[in-house]
């Protein structure tokens, strides 16, 4: 899922509420780890 979500925000393919709101169920269900979660988040808001 990470290598998924990181492609998506990679290619500016996203919505960003959208985008944050899944990051956060996928950190919640143990989809992605919260080191991952915190590399994606940050990489939504620096524009990347």
């Amino acid at each position: 899922m990470y290598n998924i979500c990181k492609k998506m925000i990679l290619n500016g393919n996203y919505d960003k509420e959208d985008m944050m709101n899944k990051l956060d169920i996928y950190l919640l269900k143990n989809r992605i780890t919260e080191e991952q979660y915190t590399e994606l988040i940050d990489m939504i808001n620096d524009g990347n």
